[in-house]
């Protein structure tokens, strides 16, 4: 994938793929002057970045007694 298409696949601006790459928080490659994106490797990142509430904070669905 190249930025165009990795913005359309994250709903996000290029300008904030571009400030995560030069933060190194999204796997990118560079190619030349362009970078590019391995879809494998940005789903696992992704899933990587998923924030899950702690086993105590969550609330259970019903009650028992």
């Amino acid at each position: 994938m190249d930025i165009k298409t990795l913005a359309l696949y994250l709903s996000m601006g290029r300008s904030k793929i571009y400030n995560l790459i030069r933060q190194k928080k999204v796997p990118a490659s560079r190619i030349g002057r362009q970078y590019r994106f391995s879809k494998a490797l940005v789903d696992q990142w992704l899933k990587e970045q998923l924030i899950l509430r702690p086993d105590e904070s969550q609330i259970p669905l019903f009650k028992t007694k």
